[in-house]
């Protein structure tokens, strides 16, 4: 038996690095005041349907949707922000203090083509800020993301930004868009789109329709006053913040219910699925799908490519998974001492193993330097019989006499000493 097609196994050590790195995502979060939210995996099918975007990919391609036993129709969550407005909604958050800023993580489920770090099931984080249109929720928003990115030291990436405008100032565009490509040789996609959504031929990855864009009208030169003077702030806002960003007139995302802010986060280090993180600001889906109106922004970021990222940049090396110590007691009398010691270590709260085989002192220092432990805390017979412990530091083989009372100690000098 094997994984499904487009699945994988997340074993350690790239578990415990995950860990590390979702933890430090994490704190960033709490720090912007953000709180997690926990949605279901599956969804009824019309969220999705009316919340995405009935002529997207995501829905006419790549959703895994089936009946339940008693009809309805299911799906598997492609994204995360229908399902965080959808519970906004049906718990009437939109009563508590606006703006709510939440954050998720989660397994997403899409049905692609299987591709290097590109997975039909993949993990996601993302933030959703709901009840509020200031310019300042998109940099903020925009930001935090760029914070997580500054966290793990990744240098090799860029911030692309558009607005797409509303569904009002909108609508002229697509009628000049559908003119000028409406006699062109698109995709069979495209054309099938192309009076439906004619966005959607911007976001064509095919060859020939980018080659058909050239001369192609932008959106940005048909928003309406109120778009461009909020597009703009944004801008201001992130230019004083220090933040380099590029224009981009062909960004409009891959999901309908995007409006205004448009943004991606690209590194050259990923080849063709380039895109660290993504999002933009959502309008009018909570209306979509049934609910009051209340203005959001969000983003979301694939685990899986920040860690290829960090892992092509060399970054992953210094978050790295360290056990505080391992015991190694030497000896079948010095078992059940090394036992007791373990377990002291660790009530006070550092991370520690040991061999519970018996095995010769030999594979035990083995097993201390595999573990990746700081220290290896030695017991002899004569460690044992007077009462002290041999510790040696892993990393630069030194080795100092610690009378067991004072070990606990010891181990919180020398944490906080690699902390500094």
């Amino acid at each position: 038996m094997k994984a499904p097609r487009g699945t994988r196994d997340i074993l350690p050590p790239d578990s415990c690095l995950w860990n590390k790195v979702e933890g430090k995502i994490r704190e960033k979060y709490r720090i912007y005041n953000y709180q997690e939210i926990k949605t279901p995996i599956f969804e009824e099918t019309e969220l999705f349907v009316r919340g995405v975007g009935g002529t997207t990919d995501i829905v006419e391609k790549e959703m895994y949707t089936f009946q339940d036993k008693g009809g309805r129709s299911i799906t598997l969550r492609p994204e995360g922000t229908a399902p965080v407005v959808r519970a906004y909604i049906e718990h009437k958050l939109y009563g508590k203090s606006q703006p709510l800023k939440l954050y998720y993580f989660g397994p997403m489920f899409r049905y692609e083509r299987p591709q290097a770090w590109r997975y039909r099931q993949h993990y996601q984080t993302g933030v959703e800020v709901m009840g509020g249109d200031s310019p300042f929720i998109d940099a903020e928003v925009i930001l935090l993301g760029i914070e997580i990115l500054k966290e793990f030291n990744l240098q090799n990436w860029v911030l692309h930004l558009n607005s797409i405008g509303c569904s009002q100032c909108r609508a002229d565009y697509k009628n000049e868009l559908i003119e000028f490509l409406k006699d062109k040789p698109l995709c069979r996609d495209c054309e099938s789109r192309l009076e439906r959504n004619p966005l959607r031929v911007l976001d064509c990855k095919e060859g020939n329709c980018q080659k058909l864009l050239e001369g192609v009208p932008l959106v940005t030169d048909h928003i309406c006053q109120e778009c461009g003077d909020h597009f703009r702030k944004v801008q201001e806002i992130l230019s004083v913040c220090g933040l380099d960003f590029r224009l981009d007139p062909f960004l409009v995302r891959g999901l309908d219910y995007y409006t205004r802010t448009a943004f991606e986060v690209k590194t050259k280090d990923l080849g063709a699925q380039d895109t660290i993180f993504g999002g933009g600001r959502y309008d009018g889906l909570s209306e979509e799908i049934g609910g009051p109106r209340a203005p959001g922004m969000g983003f979301g970021l694939g685990m899986e490519r920040l860690l290829l990222a960090m892992k092509q940049e060399g970054q992953e090396r210094g978050i790295k998974s360290y056990l505080d110590a391992y015991v190694v007691a030497v000896g079948d009398k010095q078992l059940l001492q090394g036992w007791n010691t373990l377990r002291e270590v660790r009530k006070a709260g550092f991370s520690a193993d040991m061999d519970l085989m018996g095995r010769s002192l030999k594979s035990q220092m083995k097993g201390a330097n595999r573990s990746g432990a700081r220290y290896a805390l030695i017991i002899g017979e004569e460690e044992a019989e007077e009462g002290f412990l041999q510790v040696r530091d892993m990393s630069s083989g030194e080795q100092d006499k610690v009378q067991k009372e004072d070990l606990v100690k010891y181990l919180a000098w020398g944490k906080e000493e690699q902390g500094k």
